[in-house]
């Protein structure tokens, strides 16, 4: 398998399928593409000029969810899904619902691993963080869970999916609820994420956005 991604230090959709395929380790190639490169990344493989792609046994796959749902797939033993039915239909609906929503924190908390700083604090912003909350109490709530400190107890795809709402909420000083920093700290500490931050921090020497580094 290769995974074509963006630099590290901004590609919060990079992120998703990377941390899931390191976090239940699985092999694979990567090739981190330039931004200038896309378009005709894109209309070589007639997709989208978007990353990340995953390719497999002659097949491209598009776009962070397809490409979780695809490990989980080809992977059963690994359990990218937990495989209680309630706690799954649980974690595909928050995973959705970060593939489609959360536009404050997107947009006004664009993802940098390498720098903290802060934002005004937004009716956007505040509502998203409020519905964080809510999400993770209701993970908490679930019955037939199983221990762990990620939203399922082990990690899952739903991790994969929130994982740049940590560096968001982390490196812009935001406040969710107790119950999310027991979850940051474990994301964090993932030897994946160590990895990924590692390299983000060696991108600095040749890829710097000014306008994500003030």
């Amino acid at each position: 398998m290769q995974l074509f991604i963006a630099f590290k230090n901004y590609s919060s959709w990079s992120l998703r399928p990377w941390i899931a395929l390191k976090a239940k380790g699985i092999a694979f190639e990567e090739t981190v593409l330039e931004y200038s490169e896309l378009d005709n990344f894109g209309a070589q493989h007639e997709i989208p000029p978007k990353v990340p792609v995953l390719m497999d046994q002659g097949l491209v796959i598009w776009d962070s969810l397809a490409i979780l749902e695809y490990l989980a797939e080809q992977f059963p033993e690994q359990a990218f899904w937990p495989k209680e039915k309630a706690l799954r239909a649980l974690a595909r609906s928050a995973s959705a619902e970060m593939h489609s929503s959360f536009m404050g924190l997107r947009s006004q908390c664009s993802m940098n691993c390498r720098k903290e700083r802060r934002v005004p604090m937004t009716v956007e912003i505040e509502n998203d963080l409020k519905r964080l909350a809510e999400i993770w109490q209701e993970f908490g709530q679930a019955q037939n869970k199983p221990t762990g400190a990620f939203l399922c107890g082990e990690f899952s795809n739903v991790d994969a999916m929130y994982a740049p709402v940590m560096w968001r909420v982390r490196n812009y000083g935001l406040t969710v609820s107790p119950a999310f920093d027991h979850w940051a700290k474990a994301m964090y500490e993932l030897p994946a994420m160590q990895e990924w931050l590692a390299a983000a921090k060696a991108e600095e020497t040749k890829w710097v956005l000014p306008q994500y580094e003030d």
